[in-house]
């Protein structure tokens, strides 16, 4: 048998099994048809407010997109190599993300939403349209609408929607137009007329991919038939591009600057440091780390003793800022550089580089000058340093 006839034998079964697909899926829209039609299981019209649900259309959320074209240049931040620097190519450090506040209690907040997804640092007393917002972002989240007709109880939409909270390391979210006009977590009581679901596009470590995007579609679609929903789902290409475009962003400001102190004179104990840095009002971490908290339940910078947990003395101590999970008007750089002069009179230390060369307060107003660029530019990216979207981002 030639190679053409085997090329042709092999398109011919190709041909074949497409056609058997696409009479599969026109098999199984039209049986989901029908099924929707002569269902038994409609809600209670009682359960709905004093207005039909129906009346007036929802106004999808629109906000503008992220732009990174292969021309957008990323703040470089380059500094003299003897200096400490912005390094967006430096390892992530899980102890220096923020710790998310307990959210707030009361009938209508989305308690129920933590069992949805992991915690997420909100602000608590955080309106629901504002959180919904925040749960499902256009900017950094692929979209997929859920339509169905009339409207579901979010006691019976939960139990479904539980089975579906990541694909890889990408949350999902998901949130609800309510018979009250806006959308909102889904939550016990509730009721709505439609549903919004959103995976999250990229993370620190990567984007979404084809492999997980296709798990969502077909996962989402198995949730949808639960509460008897129809997914309008996005075009793949288009949000694998959009994906890859966060995740230059992401990549390109995942930014850690750190300030070294150096013992003057013999290594210290690790027994009398532990005592030394409670007291200048850091937080203890299992993996060794300590943690300077904001005072608002997030972290301004961490402190490394560069040593195992079992060993008895080092002399040197890292301090390390996540600089854009910290908000500007908070100060991480600056308090950072406050708590290690300080450090250096309790410890009798010198603030040093990577190069145990000393760092003059010079060298140090430069760096908090390019800080200062770094924010500004994630601001007019529309992902603020310590927001709700970086820290999702970047955390």
């Amino acid at each position: 048998m030639t190679d053409f006839q085997m090329t042709l034998i092999a398109a011919g079964g190709v041909f074949v099994a497409g056609v058997i697909s696409y009479n599969k899926w026109q098999e199984y829209k039209a049986r989901k048809s029908v099924e929707r039609a002569f269902a038994s299981d409609h809600d209670d019209v009682l359960m709905r407010s004093g207005e039909s649900p129906l009346e007036g259309a929802a106004v999808e959320r629109q906000e503008p997109m992220l732009d990174l074209g292969a021309d957008t240049p990323v703040a470089p931040l380059d500094v003299a190599p003897a200096e400490p620097k912005l390094d967006a190519a430096a390892p992530v450090t899980a102890a220096a993300a923020p710790a998310a506040p307990t959210p707030a209690s009361g009938p209508r907040t989305p308690t129920t939403v933590a069992a949805l997804a992991p915690a997420m640092p909100i602000p608590e007393g955080t309106p629901p349209a504002e959180l919904a917002d925040s749960l499902v972002d256009p900017l950094i989240d692929c979209i997929i609408p859920l339509n169905f007709e009339g409207a579901l109880r979010g006691d019976k939409i939960l139990p479904a929607l539980s089975k579906l909270r990541r694909v890889g390391n990408k949350p999902i979210h998901f949130v609800g137009f309510a018979v009250s006009g806006d959308w909102e977590p889904i939550v016990h009581g509730g009721v709505y007329t439609k549903l919004q679901a959103g995976v999250q596009m990229a993370t620190r470590t990567t984007a979404l991919n084809e492999i997980e995007y296709s798990e969502l579609v077909t996962r989402l679609r198995a949730v949808a038939d639960e509460i008897g929903a129809e997914p309008e789902v996005p075009d793949m290409i288009e949000v694998m591009s959009e994906a890859r475009t966060l995740h230059r962003f992401v990549a390109g400001h995942d930014a850690q600057l750190g300030v070294n102190l150096a013992a003057n004179g013999a290594p210290w104990a690790i027994s009398t440091l532990i005592g030394a840095l409670e007291n200048q009002g850091f937080d203890v971490r299992p993996d060794g780390r300590f943690a300077m908290p904001d005072g608002q339940g997030g972290v301004l910078f961490t402190l490394s003793t560069n040593v195992t947990l079992g060993a008895d003395t080092t002399n040197r101590l890292t301090l390390l800022l996540d600089v854009p999970c910290v908000a500007p008007g908070r100060d991480g750089f600056g308090a950072m550089v406050k708590c290690a002069k300080e450090l250096t009179q309790r410890l009798d230390a010198t603030i040093v580089d990577d190069f145990e060369q000393p760092l003059p307060d010079p060298a140090l107003e430069e760096i908090k000058g390019q800080v200062a660029e770094f924010y500004q530019e994630m601001e007019a990216s529309d992902i603020p340093a310590g927001s709700t979207r970086a820290l999702r981002l970047f955390v």
